[in-house]
């Protein structure tokens, strides 16, 4: 029987057979012309050894000299790819099962510095204020410079009503300042829905579980027997990624043919390409996909494929640009290696990583204040006024909006305009 293992840790996934991945392996290692064994290399690993063994100020054992020199050469590739010793394999495990304790950040590692790639929805991290772009230098009092994103976020986790502090760093020659957060039980609900006017739909899914396709499709067909959808908003914004088969099939609900993404990598494995099936959640009303610098991995593929199919329009600023597939490689009962296997491309073979996705229109998120008033009062102000026949009662204004989103406030008026373009052409 095939084992599968898969990474859900820092974006989108894969799911590979062990016995496959070893085939590859072998395979790759018979195509490739063989090289002699780099024997001056290996000498001076083995001096360092040594050297290390009989001089550091305490004794290590050859053990962990070993798993440190494997971290090392995994840690040397990218930031994604790691080893995973015992608590860290037991940790990915924890993460993979959706609910943890913890605070509640998706989080990234740039030149030994932790950053933040998006708080989650409705979490500590959330409520505290923590943003995406902010530096975390500190956790509880202990520097973290260097200490390798698994370490980290095994330090944030911990037992529900457990305090921690972290210390951040926002913006450019910034002081750092201390935020308290108390860690709670983290169930990540991925998809959240309400209607912004009648007909025009807003859904936000805030990373790509097993599950999300799933949500989203019972989400729609709820939202089409309340008042049928004449256009929609799919926000994507902070979204850190997941599951690549849900990322897939959240884009196969909106088109009805041609690939989605496709995955390159030195192994056979690898090679796989995704393609829409004819069935489709909602067809033909226009959709506004909302996209910023915290959009990573797959929200960047389902925003990559809608784009490149013209079945949306991108707005916002441009998406992280973690465009690479990580698996999850078991070397024994507790211990496994994530190691970065290939890159994705988008339907017109565009390269995710390290360039994102450039929105169609570009829109920075601003804070809008009137600059004046007439002080007029309108029966809408009155208190206890009646609903129009035709208002929503649950609808959010575009004066809300304007004050406090503005992105989401011009794709809005953008969606508005396309909806009006499409029934005149009706």
């Amino acid at each position: 029987m095939h084992k599968f293992w898969v990474s859900m840790v820092a974006g989108a996934s894969v799911l590979f057979s062990s016995q496959l991945m070893a085939e590859d392996t072998s395979s790759a290692v018979e195509a490739e012309k063989i090289k002699p064994l780099p024997f001056e290399e290996i000498r001076r690993f083995t001096e360092v050894f040594d050297r290390i063994k009989k001089a550091y100020v305490e004794p290590v054992s050859d053990k962990q000299l070993l798993e440190d020199a494997v971290r090392g050469m995994l840690g040397g590739l990218d930031p994604h790819s790691t080893y995973l010793a015992p608590d860290e394999y037991s940790e990915l495990q924890v993460q993979t099962s959706g609910q943890f304790g913890g605070v509640g950040i998706e989080i990234s590692q740039e030149e030994g510095v932790i950053r933040v790639i998006t708080p989650i929805d409705d979490t500590p991290a959330m409520a505290a204020g923590i943003k995406a772009g902010d530096l975390i230098i500190k956790i509880d009092g202990k520097i973290i410079q260097s200490i390798g994103i698994e370490a980290a976020i095994s330090l944030m986790r911990g037992k529900p009503g457990s305090e921690i502090i972290l210390s951040v760093v926002r913006g450019e020659n910034s002081k750092a300042f201390d935020v308290t957060l108390k860690r709670a039980l983290i169930n990540v609900t991925s998809i959240r829905s309400r209607f912004l006017e009648p007909g025009l739909g807003y859904i936000r899914i805030s990373q790509f579980q097993h599950q999300t396709a799933s949500d989203l499709n019972k989400v729609l067909k709820k939202m089409q027997q309340d008042v049928p959808l004449s256009g929609l908003v799919l926000d994507l914004r902070n979204n850190p990624g997941g599951v690549l088969r849900g990322a897939v099939d959240v884009t196969d609900a909106f088109i009805d043919n041609g690939v989605i993404v496709s995955t390159k990598g030195r192994l056979a494995s690898s090679q796989m390409s995704f393609e829409a099936t004819q069935t489709m959640s909602v067809d033909g009303i226009p959709i506004v996909v909302l996209i910023n610098g915290g959009s990573a991995s797959a929200s960047e593929i389902v925003a990559g494929a809608l784009q490149d199919s013209k079945r949306a329009i991108v707005m916002g600023t441009s998406s992280f640009g973690k465009g690479s597939v990580q698996t999850v490689l078991q070397l024994s009962e507790e211990r496994a290696i994530k190691l970065t296997t290939a890159r994705y491309f988008t339907p017109s073979g565009r390269s995710i990583q390290a360039k994102g996705i450039d929105p169609d229109i570009v829109v920075v998120q601003a804070r809008v204040k009137e600059r004046g008033t007439s002080g007029a009062i309108k029966e809408k102000d009155l208190n206890g006024h009646l609903l129009n026949d035709e208002q929503a009662p649950d609808a959010v204004s575009s004066i809300s909006l304007l004050e406090t989103d503005f992105q989401l406030y011009e794709a809005l008026n953008l969606l508005k305009g396309l909806v009006l373009v499409k029934s005149s052409k009706l």
